[in-house]
């Protein structure tokens, strides 16, 4: 198969969907890898490197997206990205689609075959969302610590306190892999941390593994509003897969967060779980609503590209490897998982929380192709 590996271009965007190690290891499988020149430059590696590991360079993107018959990519396509899309092109990447409908009409109207990294699942987790859930969740504390201070907009306070001072609260809104994360490194820097989650058996889980270091909360209106009433942070954590994120803070929450609290929406690439979300860049990564700083990047772990790149290349490469060794069809016949993975196939919505956050028609995959064989 031929493999295509474009450089990024969302802004600030220093990420790259393969490390050369992923490169070497497609290539030494039988496939070609098309890398577009400087690539890898963000993330810390040269195009040197590439190409001792087997991968051949192309001088522009456009080249690279007529050339590969897989693209492989970090973020979902954006506006300048859209006319080099075409039909049966398989693109495996994070995609996103529920808050994005002109992408969504571009990939049904192209008839492209989106492969989302956010929607494979194994064994009831979400693996190739797991690292850069990590990042995530780990990083939004350190914005959220940096932004309280007095000369970046916040309320001027230390998130650990200092002894006869208090430490800041940290309120997190759900307790998957962003809001475990973000407890870690809130907890380890001293701060009073409260996870609010409606299902009380990870809140149990939670309890032990912070030894009581934290606080647990039902989620409720009720609770949330309580919360973010003295919090100096809240990091918004919520996740329904391939869904619209629920709007757990409404606009007129807002004026019980004290003034000058931050507030960093992780679900921003879902549509955020705050009301007042609009997705944010690292050029320009904040903005105020009703005296509330509020962080809304939508690719936050492009901050921190080299780590990131390494920790997605080691989760998604195995598929990589899947759809190129296998071919597409046979295999998501083969793993289940990766067939949640498939969002858009043959001009039909495949994923079911998309269409229903668009109020789009639903196509099962199962009655575009026949299935049958993963059970052989």
């Amino acid at each position: 198969m031929k493999i295509g590996l474009p450089k990024e271009i969302k802004d600030n965007e220093y990420r790259v969907g393969l490390t050369p190690a992923g490169v070497q290891d497609l290539t030494h499988a039988g496939h070609e890898v098309f890398v577009q020149k400087a690539a890898g430059e963000g993330s810390g590696f040269a195009d040197e490197q590439y190409v001792k590991a087997g991968g051949k360079l192309l001088d522009t993107a456009d080249e690279v997206w007529q050339t590969g018959d897989m693209i492989v990519k970090v973020k979902e396509p954006i506006a300048p990205e859209y006319p080099r899309m075409r039909e049966n092109q398989l693109l495996f990447t994070y995609l996103h689609l529920a808050p994005e409908p002109e992408l969504t009409k571009q990939m049904l109207e192209r008839k492209v075959t989106g492969v989302a990294y956010e929607t494979i699942t194994k064994d009831g987790r979400l693996p190739l969302l797991t690292p850069m859930s990590e990042v995530a969740g780990r990083m939004s504390v350190q914005v959220g610590a940096t932004y309280l201070e007095k000369m970046n907009g916040g309320r001027g306070i230390l998130l650990g306190g200092v002894p006869g001072v208090p430490a800041a609260n940290v309120v997190i809104l759900g307790g998957g892999v962003v809001g475990t994360e973000a407890a870690k490194m809130a907890v380890g820097l001293g701060a009073r941390v409260t996870i609010i989650d409606r299902n009380l058996d990870r809140l149990r889980q939670l309890d032990d593994i912070f030894l009581s270091k934290v606080q647990t909360l039902a989620s409720s209106r009720y609770a949330v509003e309580e919360a973010i009433s003295h919090a100096d942070l809240v990091i918004g954590a919520v996740l329904v897969v391939g869904a619209a994120a629920p709007k757990l803070v409404t606009r007129d929450m807002l004026h019980l967060v004290p003034s000058g609290s931050v507030l960093v929406d992780v679900a921003v690439d879902q549509g955020g779980c705050f009301e007042t979300t609009h997705a944010t860049t690292h050029s320009n990564p904040t903005f105020f609503e009703e005296g509330v700083l509020h962080y809304c990047v939508a690719n936050m772990p492009g901050a921190v590209p080299r780590t990131s790149t390494f920790a997605l290349t080691n989760a998604t490469l195995p598929y990589a490897l899947d759809l190129a060794n296998k071919g597409f069809e046979q295999a998501i016949k083969d793993d289940e998982g990766l067939q949640e993975g498939v969002n858009t196939y043959a001009g039909k919505l495949t994923y079911e929380a998309v269409a229903e956050s668009q109020g789009l028609e639903y196509t099962p995959l199962s009655s575009l192709i026949d299935l049958k064989a993963a059970a052989a």
